[in-house]
């Protein structure tokens, strides 16, 4: 969503990468989400990726957020900072 307002067909060329998944929000997600943003924890974009990050009862993987501001994150939350070396291609 965020890939998209920035730029026209960047969420495309985003998606394109084997590794980016998606999560959809369900209703109850969507309330969570609503929740996080309404108290302040960021806009849309970030509060899907927090929620989706965040330990829940129907995911039982580990998800990595890929980010430029790692600190933006609470505890408990994995992040790799985007422009690390290695990282989608940069050395």
């Amino acid at each position: 969503m965020q890939a998209e307002a920035d730029e026209e067909n960047l969420a495309r060329r985003v998606l394109a990468f084997s590794s980016v998944v998606v999560d959809d929000l369900d209703t109850a997600s969507s309330v969570s989400v609503g929740n996080m943003i309404r108290d302040g924890y960021g806009g849309p974009d970030a509060c899907h990726a927090l929620y989706c990050a965040l330990p829940r009862p129907e995911f039982t993987g580990m998800s990595i957020l890929l980010t430029d501001n790692e600190d933006a994150y609470p505890p408990g939350v994995v992040t790799v900072d985007i422009d690390s070396p290695g990282m989608l291609g940069s050395c």
